[in-house]
């Protein structure tokens, strides 16, 4: 399908195109971009000297699927951390003979500069007891909290009725699991139930003394959207009891901007400390067949200002 040929308003060029999953990270001037490219089959990554920089950067390959077996198939959703000092990329990959067989893997690079130096597998997240992973797990993503390190992922349950619950849990490296995962949301609203029963594509950021947590609900239809969750900085993370739930959406379609099915965001700050969202949307309706292979899900991004103490989302705030 040609791009050109959607549904076009002020609102609704993309940022980068027919990137999915976006994941932006700004390392002290240094901007970093990666995403899941439509073929599933690799990890891309780009760097500029600037946000804007980010649209026209070379991408380079900095990894490929294997040929069969784990980490073959449906290569999803990677992102790019710098884990006390060492460069990370978490990424979720299926089997060639059996496609939904997610599961959290990670990648570690070789040196200090991830778009020259080599990446190396580091194999699937460790758990810390055999409950964890044990089916479709996928969009793990981490952030460090005082001197701890946490992680937030989506998980099906097995029983029943296929859930997608976001899970937390604390992490003795960032390739291992030091605790028990811990149930952080079920997707309990109307709004978190077309089609599938979903909360999956989580992302942290603290900002004004609280922990932001938003993550994406519903199938990958316009029916995707934004919820999120909070916590007081002071609390600790592993205390479910200490986040608080917003109960609508807090990004949605809109189909006067021609915005479809946003969801799967990242948080990153500028220089200046502004704070940013990267996430995908789709800016036309119909798609045909099933919209998780339709390629054009794209990259935009948004700037968050607060209001009354909580983030904005508002697509007046795209950046073009």
């Amino acid at each position: 399908m040609n791009i050109n040929n959607f549904l076009r308003t002020e609102y609704n060029r993309p940022f980068i195109a027919q990137r999915a999953d976006p994941y932006i990270l700004n390392d002290h001037g240094d901007w970093y971009f990666t995403a899941s490219v439509p073929e599933y089959d690799r990890i891309v990554l780009r760097r500029a000297g600037s946000l804007q920089g980010l649209k026209d950067a070379q991408e380079k390959v900095v990894w490929r699927a294997h040929p069969d077996g784990v980490m073959s198939r449906n290569i999803w959703a990677p992102e790019i951390h710098r884990v006390r000092g060492q460069w990370v990329i978490y990424f979720a990959a299926g089997e060639k003979d059996d496609m939904f067989r997610i599961r959290p893997w990670v990648l570690v690079c070789a040196g200090d500069d991830p778009m020259r130096d080599p990446w190396t597998e580091a194999g699937q997240v460790k758990p810390a007891d055999e409950f964890s992973f044990r089916d479709f797990s996928l969009d793990m993503t981490v952030f460090e909290h005082g001197e701890r390190l946490f992680c937030v992922w989506a998980e099906k349950v097995s029983v029943g009725k296929k859930i997608s619950n976001l899970y937390i849990a604390e992490m003795a490296s960032p390739v291992e699991l030091k605790t028990p995962q811990m149930l952080l949301t079920s997707p309990a609203y109307a709004w978190e139930r077309h089609g599938f029963w979903v909360n999956e594509g989580p992302t942290v950021i603290e900002e004004n003394g609280r922990i932001w947590l938003t993550y994406s609900a519903s199938d990958t239809s316009a029916a995707y959207c934004m919820g999120m969750v909070w916590m007081d900085s002071s609390d600790d993370p592993m205390d479910i009891g200490a986040w608080h739930r917003v109960s609508r959406p807090v990004l949605a379609t809109d189909m006067d901007k021609g915005m479809l099915g946003p969801g799967h965001n990242t948080f990153f700050r500028d220089e200046e400390g502004q704070l940013y969202t990267s996430f995908h949307a789709r800016n036309y309706d119909e798609i045909e067949g099933d919209p998780l292979y339709d390629p054009n899900r794209h990259c935009y991004v948004m700037k968050v200002p607060f209001r009354d103490g909580f983030p904005v989302f508002d697509y007046e705030n795209l950046v073009r």
